[in-house]
């Protein structure tokens, strides 16, 4: 009876190390399944081409493809060609003055 105790308690011990050792894992950089290895080296390879905010493996037709687009979307919505179309707005909310309400009785 001690014997099966002792047991199960072992097998819980080393379940719970397994699963602390493969929470653990990626954050060694070691990731035991090849499909996320390869998923993570796929991304740390596009973070360095992608450097500079360019387009990655763009072609002189993709690029060409990218203005007249940028430039119907300008025209569509109110672009003069000087607004960079790509920049997030900026919004200004001015102060509005308000009148105060007094009674005078």
């Amino acid at each position: 009876m001690l014997s099966q105790s002792v047991l199960s308690t072992v097998r819980v011990l080393r379940t719970e190390a397994r699963r602390s050792i493969g929470i653990m894992a990626p954050a060694f950089n070691k990731v035991s399944d090849p499909i996320q290895q390869l998923f993570l080296d796929k991304v740390r390879d596009y973070k360095k081409r992608s450097s500079g905010g360019k387009l990655v493996d763009s072609t002189p037709e993709i690029e060409r493809e990218l203005k007249n687009e940028l430039e119907r979307v300008a025209k569509q919505f109110g672009g003069d060609g000087k607004v960079d179309m790509t920049k997030f707005p900026e919004f200004k909310f001015p102060e509005v003055k308000i009148d105060s309400i007094t009674s005078t009785n």
